[in-house]
């Protein structure tokens, strides 16, 4: 029931920065999503964990990002953000975003995805 859209996606230069956002939508009230984060995959390679917010505000990230991405989000607005700072060629990926353990009205949804967003840096 619940679905997560990702937006921000593009094509940039090595050096750039770029945000992606996430919404969680559902036909009833999200009153609470403890786990959200974003993952990546690349032509040839395994998706692989980028980073990820719990809901009391603590982060991951992955070797290959630290100190250059950042990850929030906004629970008012059920809203995922990853600000991505001197990206690399090697950043080029499909990033798709994640939800879990979702508190609806009805129950809990364990996992939601997202169907990605393109991000495509040149160099």
């Amino acid at each position: 029931q619940v679905q997560l859209v990702e937006s921000g996606g593009g094509l940039v230069q090595a050096g750039d920065s770029l945000r992606l956002s996430c919404a969680a939508s559902a036909s009833g009230r999200i009153y609470g999503i403890n786990v959200m984060g974003w993952y990546r995959q690349a032509p040839g390679k395994r998706r692989e964990l980028v980073a990820t917010v719990t809901r009391s505000g603590n982060t991951n990230y992955a070797n290959s990002v630290k100190g250059r991405f950042t990850i929030s989000r906004d629970d008012a607005k059920n809203v995922v953000y990853l600000q991505m700072n001197s990206l690399e060629a090697e950043d080029t990926a499909t990033y798709t975003c994640n939800a879990e353990s979702i508190r609806m009205s009805w129950g809990i949804q364990g996992t939601a995805w997202g169907q990605g967003t393109q991000v495509t840096v040149s160099s």
